[in-house]
């Protein structure tokens, strides 16, 4: 009716001036007002929790910050060092009459000059080289911390959902026992009942009631935990799917640590070969030119060249420890990829072993609980059972669905792990 309102066409027409013009505008008014509040809002979903929490995460972009700095670093390690000027007075008289003075004696020169210092092609390109690692090595830091924001957010979103779900249940089951007992109230009123099932109804009423606000306090814990990552408060939360699961050996490859053990070894290959360099010295080439009073001017150029002349117990010492780190950050990788091999086994064993026993739950014990609260509920119609029986029946139903919840809750945080732990290619830092 207020849409239809809104969006009618105006005829009757009215004037300004027209007394009817006022209310139809207060109507109008009214009716935008009203509409926002008729738009129920959709529930959260999954990848949108994901695209919030990774837009509003500061590690990633604390993350982003390191791949900038490395970015600029970058620009200056294949370039050659600053020129340095050189300025001096040569032969300056320090006695006899013609001390400090720059003109009288024909040996004082001032001079002024520039020197630099020359780094081969081959340290240029080392240098470069461990550069790029180091941007690579950042990039990575930012995908895995986006990759566990990405995965706390999952992970909050299951236990924040299936708190709901479980409410839902507690809920449905406070409703039933308040009946329930309002109905042996008046049963018991009219002579047609015993106070036996009152009392007993009236602590399955206190101890549903309890139960509800037990899991209304871990729904609020867990809600909380997801603002704490998605920055609002949602109303509602979509089912959870999981597109597909990653293979052991995708899962190996995108492990955190894995892919960061990886970069570490470029990185310190990138500074071995830097340090290998080292051996040969870098030259450093000098131009003067000097002033003298009543003489010719002169001008000086030279090289100056460092000699290593112990490089067994300077370079490649050095070179032998940015080796030795090598080797480190190799078994830092290998015992990172057994450990996520060993991880992801784990992992999928737990899935595995959930989604069968969920089977089973379901079959041996939600099914069977469901048919005994028909029975009792059939029975209680035909006067062949009692509000207590029924209750019963429908309580042991509530607490094998309340089981079954906990065990899907289970089954979706390894899954979470599985797809989530890895980093995804698709995802930019």
């Amino acid at each position: 009716m207020l849409a239809r309102l809104v969006r009618s066409p105006a005829k009757p027409s009215f004037a300004c001036g027209d007394p009817m013009f006022i209310p139809f505008l207060r109507a109008a008014a009214l009716a935008a007002a009203l509409l926002p509040c008729l738009a129920k809002a959709a529930p959260l979903s999954l990848e949108t929790a994901l695209q919030l929490a990774v837009q509003r995460s500061e590690a990633a972009r604390a993350a982003r910050a390191g791949i900038l700095s490395a970015t600029e670093i970058a620009h200056v390690a294949g370039q050659l060092p600053d020129p340095v000027l050189r300025a001096g007075v040569d032969n300056l008289p320090a006695t006899g009459p013609d001390r400090f003075s720059t003109t009288r004696d024909s040996m004082t020169m001032k001079r002024i000059g520039i020197s630099q210092e020359w780094l081969s092609a081959e340290k240029r390109e080392a240098r470069q080289a461990a550069a790029q690692a180091s941007i690579a090595r950042e990039a990575v830091q930012a995908q895995i911390a986006i990759a566990d924001t990405r995965l706390q957010t999952t992970l909050a979103y299951v236990d924040a959902f299936y708190a709901g779900e479980t409410l839902k249940l507690t809920t449905l089951m406070e409703h039933h026992v308040h009946e329930e007992f309002e109905v042996a109230r008046a049963r018991l009123s009219s002579a047609a009942g015993n106070s036996q099932d009152v009392l007993s109804l009236t602590g399955a009423k206190g101890s549903s009631e309890d139960e509800s606000a037990d899991v209304r306090q871990q729904q609020s814990a867990a809600r909380l935990a997801l603002q704490r990552w998605v920055g609002v408060m949602p109303d509602d939360l979509a089912p959870i799917q999981f597109a597909s699961l990653p293979t052991e050996e995708a899962y190996v490859a995108g492990h955190p640590s894995v892919a960061a053990m990886q970069q570490d070894l470029e990185m310190a290959r990138q500074v071995a070969a830097v340090a290998a360099t080292n051996r040969k010295p870098n030259w450093t080439w000098e131009v003067a030119y000097g002033q003298r009073t009543g003489y010719s001017d002169m001008v000086s150029f030279g090289v100056s060249i460092p000699l290593p002349i112990a490089p067994g117990e300077r370079q490649d010492r050095e070179t032998a420890a940015k080796l030795a780190l090598v080797d480190r950050a190799e078994a830092d990788l290998a015992e990172a990829t057994r450990a996520a091999a060993a991880e992801y086994r784990t992992l999928d064993s737990d899935a595995q072993r959930l989604q069968q026993r969920i089977g089973r739950y379901r079959e041996g014990v939600v099914t069977p609980a469901e048919q005994r609260t028909a029975a009792a509920t059939a029975a209680y119609r035909s006067n062949r059972a009692s509000l207590v029986t029924l209750f019963e029946a429908r309580h042991a139903e509530v607490e094998a669905q309340r089981k079954l919840l906990m065990l899907q809750r289970d089954l979706a945080k390894a899954q979470a792990q599985l797809a989530f732990r890895p980093l995804a290619s698709e995802v930019a830092p």
